[in-house]
């Protein structure tokens, strides 16, 4: 009879119903603002907890290594990339193309990225874990983490993006990838990060702001700047749930990129250590499943959903507190976002498998 890990599902339930509640909380303002009899943030939020819940214990339920086979993949790959293609025909929102709109629902194929590239990794470096260092290996993940990175730059969305190549740069790392192309490949995507900003102007000017975001607090700067304020508003204790001020209309976003400052302004910094800490179990327990994995390829597979899940939240707890440039990458269990939460679930239920 299998045992699942009691601490990891705890955590993740917390996470999830701290994510409902700062949702709700952080909507308040938009929600009235629009005479809406009841929140739809919260509802559609709740909805896709539902269904995440349904899929974690499913996954649960099935042996990680069917993830192994070839087959499953390869369509996993497959899979994703014609969603990435087919998302660059659809209609635009905000200037970008990342959503598929379907009866009201919206579906995020970037999202979905994440499902293919962990497994297809787990799965060559099982197969030729002693060539970790040579083309068979190598080559087969450069390729397809740039296709996939690549179709969701051109949507444009370069957080995602970037996460990918971590991850992947960080499971090939723990494999035995040697340092020289750990160098190899920094020196190579440093420089192409940097023109990926520079040549973008809104992008640009979002580095420019996070230099020195008080040179322009109405304009680049707003979003730095304000979630500053919310984070420093809150102190020890915070101003209570439902008690923020900074989402009256200040803070932009603050359902989803920026939610985490609004959990430092209303439960304090106490609060948001506590968030942190939650993660820091995240991180334990899948680390720990990896390492009292039965075989390579169910260790990979953990340590490499759990850092990308670890990582994508550093990554946006560091963007509200101004320790990184204002991207929109969103924090996972608690931003608002039905792909988002669904996807992360999901990893969960592998990692508890």
């Amino acid at each position: 009879k299998l045992v699942y890990d009691r601490v990891l599902f705890t955590t993740v339930m917390l996470l999830v119903g701290l994510g409902l509640v700062m949702v709700y909380s952080a909507s308040a303002a938009l929600v009235r603002g629009r005479g809406a009899a009841m929140n739809p943030f919260l509802v559609k939020q709740a909805a896709a907890a539902a269904l995440g819940f349904l899929v974690m214990a499913a996954v649960m339920h099935v042996d990680y290594r069917k993830l192994r086979d070839r087959r499953v993949v390869y369509a996993l790959v497959a899979g994703v990339l014609v969603l990435l293609v087919a998302v660059l025909f659809s209609p635009q929102l905000n200037a970008t193309r990342r959503w598929f709109f379907i009866a009201g629902i919206s579906v995020q194929p970037s999202e979905l990225s994440k499902l293919a590239l962990v497994p297809f990794l787990a799965f060559f470096i099982d197969r030729r874990r002693d060539a970790v260092n040579n083309r068979e290996v190598l080559w087969p993940a450069a390729i397809v983490t740039g296709l996939l990175a690549g179709l969701i730059l051109l949507q444009p969305d370069l957080g995602t993006a970037v996460l990918l190549v971590l991850t992947a740069g960080l499971m090939l790392f723990l494999a035995g990838l040697s340092w020289r192309f750990v160098l190899a490949g920094a020196a190579i995507a440093l420089p192409v990060l940097y023109l990926l900003v520079i040549s973008v102007p809104y992008r640009r000017a979002r580095l420019f702001a996070f230099l020195e975001p008080e040179r322009d607090p109405l304009g680049a700067g707003f979003q730095a700047m304000q979630s500053l304020i919310a984070v420093g508003s809150g102190g020890l204790l915070g101003l209570g749930p439902g008690n923020s001020l900074q989402k009256l209309y200040f803070l932009p976003h603050p359902e989803s990129d920026f939610v985490f400052a609004i959990v430092a302004e209303e439960l304090g910094m106490i609060g948001a250590l506590a968030v942190v800490a939650l993660f820091g179990v995240v991180l334990w327990r899948g680390l720990r499943a990896g390492w009292r994995s039965p075989d390579p390829f169910g260790r990979y597979l953990a340590w490499g959903f759990s850092s990308m899940l670890v990582m994508q939240a550093l990554i946006n707890i560091s963007v509200a507190i101004a320790l990184l440039p204002t991207k929109g990458i969103p924090l996972p269990f608690l931003s608002y976002g039905g792909s988002s939460l669904v996807v992360t679930m999901t990893i969960c239920g592998v990692l508890l498998n």
